[in-house]
C-alpha cells in the first residue's frame, strides 16, 4: 500500500547509543524530519515512534503524547512499550522541516543498543495497518489450532496411535502458539523491559519446530538414517543460536533454513525411491525457502510455515487413502475369511465321508450313532456361532477342537486325546485357527502301534508376547515344514494377520514327540 506521506529523516543527528556514555539514564534526542508531500490533508498525521525507555514526544517543541512514566526523585520508572503512536496537530503538519524531541529515561537493560525509529504516515493507517495483518494472521493461527485438535482427538481416539499423527497435531499446536506470541504485541502492552523475553520465546519455538518438521518427514517416508541426521539438524541449530547470539530475527531465518535443508534432503530421497507424495513435498519446500528469502521475515516465515504444513497435510491425505484401501482390503478379507471357515464343514468330501461313516455307526451301534450326531451337530453350532467374529474366548475354539476330535474319532475309528496346559479363559484367539491346525494333525499323523494320537494345547505369557503351541503326539507322514502353500496354513495366516497385523510369528516343524507347531502373538508396540 503506498504511504500518504512521503518524508526524509536526517539520521546524522540520531546516534544509535542515544544514552550516550552519560552515567545516569536520561536521555534527550533531537531528531529532524522533512516533510516532502502529504497526499491526503483530511486524515490527521500520525508518528510511530520505536525505542526503549519511557518518554514524552515532542513535535516543534510541542508535547504531542507520552509512552509510560520517566524516573523522577524517589519515584522509579513505568516501563513503555517498544512502538508507540502519536497524532500530529494539522496545524504542525504542514511541509517541511520539523524538529522531533524524544525525552525520557531508560533505567533497564541499559545495554540494549537500539536506536530511535521514526515514521510518518497517516494516522488511521499506522491503527489499521496491524489490525489487517491481525486478521490475516488470526486465520492462519486458527486454522493451525482446528488441525491441532482435529488431530490431537484423532491419536487418542485411534487404535493405531500413529506417531505422525501426534507429531503432525503438535507442531500445528506449536505454529498456533509461534503466531500468537509474534503477534501478541498487537494484542497487549509490552513494557520494552519484556521485549527480548517474547522473542526469546519466538526462538525457542522455531527452534523446536525445526527439529519436528524434518523428523516428520523422516517418519512418513520411512527415511533410514533417522538418528544421524536428527543429530546433524540439533548440532546445526545449536550452533546458528551460539554464532547469532542475540540476533533473533537473523537466528530465527537460519533455523528455518536448516529445518527446509534437512527436510528437502529427506524429501529428494523420497522422490527417488518413488514414495507417493515425495515430489510435491520437494515443489512445497522450494517455494517455502523462495517466499522465506524474498519476504519480509515477519511475513516471509509464516507463510513458509504454511506451505510446508500444506505439503504434510497432503501426506495425510495420501495416508488416509491408503488407510481407506487397506480397511476395504480388510472388510473383504474378513468377508473371504467368513467364507472359508463356513466352506471348512460343509465341504463335499468331508460331509460325504461323515454321512457314511453316521450310516455304520447307526446300523451298528444306533446309541453310538446318536453321539456322533450330537457331536457333529455340536460343532456346526460353534461354528455358526463364530463365523463373523474376528476373535473368540479360547474356551470357545477349544471346544471346537474337542468337538471336531471326537467327530473324526467316530469318522476314522481311530483314539484322539486332547490336553492342556496354562490355558487362560480371559484370552481370545482367531476363529479356528487351532481347529485348522488339528485337521492338519488328523490327515498328517498316524497313531502310534499302542494308544491313542494326543493333542496338547499349551499356553504360556512374556513379556514381549504370547504363545500357543500345539503338540501332535503321533507319527508323522510324510510332510513338509511349513507347508504354506496348503490352505490350511494359509487361513491360519490370513486369520492372525487381520487381528494382529505384522505382530505375529506362525511355526509348524517336527519334533521327537511328533509334530510342534507354534503360534507367537506379540505386543503391539
Amino acid at each position: 500500500m503506498k504511504s500518504d506521506v512521503t518524508y526524509y529523516v536526517d539520521d546524522e543527528n540520531r546516534p544509535h547509543d542515544y544514552l550516550g556514555k552519560s552515567d545516569n539514564s536520561i536521555f534527550k534526542v533531537p531528531i529532524e524530519i522533512e516533510i516532502l508531500k502529504r497526499e491526503n490533508k483530511l486524515t490527521p498525521l500520525g508518528l510511530q515512534v520505536t525505542a526503549f525507555g519511557s518518554f514524552d514526544v515532542y513535535w516543534d517543541g510541542v508535547f504531542v503524547g507520552s509512552n509510560g512514566k520517566m524516573a523522577k526523585s524517589g519515584q522509579p520508572e513505568i516501563p513503555g512499550t517498544e512502538m508507540t503512536y502519536y497524532q500530529i496537530p494539522e496545524k504542525l503538519a504542514n511541509t517541511g522541516k520539523h524538529i522531533v524531541t524524544v525525552i525520557g529515561t531508560q533505567t533497564k537493560i541499559r545495554d540494549a543498543n537500539r536506536s530511535i525509529g521514526l515514521k510518518l504516515e497517516s494516522f488511521l493507517r499506522l491503527h489499521r495497518a496491524p489490525l489487517v495483518v491481525m486478521s490475516f494472521m488470526n486465520l492462519m493461527a486458527g486454522a493451525f489450532l482446528i488441525a491441532f485438535i482435529y488431530y490431537f482427538f484423532l491419536y487418542i481416539n485411534s487404535t493405531r496411535k500413529e506417531a505422525t499423527v501426534l507429531l503432525f497435531g503438535i507442531i500445528c499446536l506449536l505454529f498456533f502458539c509461534l503466531l500468537i506470541i509474534e503477534y501478541m504485541k498487537f494484542y497487549i502492552d509490552i513494557p520494552y523491559t519484556s521485549f527480548y523475553t517474547r522473542l526469546q520465546i519466538v526462538g525457542l519455538l522455531t527452534f523446536v519446530i525445526s527439529i519436528l518438521v524434518p523428523w516428520y518427514f523422516m517418519l512418513q517416508f520411512g527415511f533410514k538414517r533417522k538418528r544421524l541426521f536428527l543429530f546433524l539438524l540439533i548440532v546445526s541449530l545449536l550452533t546458528i543460536y551460539i554464532v547469532y547470539y542475540g540476533h533473533y530475527d537473523m537466528t530465527a531465518i537460519y533455523f528455518s533454513y536448516a529445518m527446509c535443508a534437512v527436510s528437502l534432503i529427506i524429501a529428494i530421497d523420497a522422490a527417488f525411491r518413488k514414495i507417493k507424495g515425495g515430489l510435491i513435498v520437494v515443489i512445497g519446500l522450494l517455494a517455502s525457502v523462495i517466499v522465506n528469502r524474498y519476504i519480509y521475515y515477519d511475513f516471509g516465515l509464516f507463510i513458509a510455515f504454511t506451505i510446508i504444513v500444506l505439503s504434510m497435510l497432503y501426506l495425510h491425505t495420501i495416508r488416509a487413502k491408503a488407510l481407506e484401501e487397506a480397511h476395504n482390503a480388510s472388510l473383504l478379507l474378513s468377508s473371504r475369511l467368513q467364507l472359508e471357515l463356513v466352506k471348512k464343514n460343509i465341504q463335499p468330501h468331508f460331509l460325504r465321508n461323515t454321512l457314511t461313516s453316521l450310516i455304520d455307526w447307526i446300523e451298528e451301534s444306533p446309541q453310538q450313532g446318536v453321539v456322533f450326531i450330537r457331536a457333529l451337530a455340536d460343532e456346526f453350532d460353534i461354528m455358526n456361532s463364530i463365523a463373523e467374529d474376528t476373535l473368540i474366548p479360547i474356551q470357545q475354539e477349544i471346544e471346537l477342537c474337542r468337538k471336531h476330535i471326537e467327530v473324526m474319532s467316530f469318522r476314522k475309528e481311530v483314539c484322539y486325546n486332547w490336553e492342556e496346559k496354562n490355558i487362560d479363559v480371559n484370552e481370545e484367539i482367531p476363529p479356528a485357527v487351532i481347529h485348522t491346525i488339528i485337521e492338519n494333525g488328523i490327515t498328517h499323523s498316524l497313531p502310534p502301534k499302542q494308544g491313542c494320537i494326543t493333542f496338547c494345547l499349551s499356553f504360556i505369557r512374556e513379556k514381549q508376547y504370547k504363545q500357543y503351541t500345539l503338540l501332535t503326539v503321533a507319527k508323522n507322514r510324510n510332510r513338509k515344514k511349513e507347508n504354506s502353500s496348503g490352505t490350511g496354513f494359509k487361513y491360519i495366516k490370513a486369520r492372525l494377520n487381520e487381528s494382529y497385523g505384522s505382530n505375529w510369528e506362525f511355526d509348524s516343524f517336527a519334533v521327537e514327540e511328533g509334530w510342534c507347531t507354534t503360534i507367537k502373538i506379540f505386543d503391539k508396540k
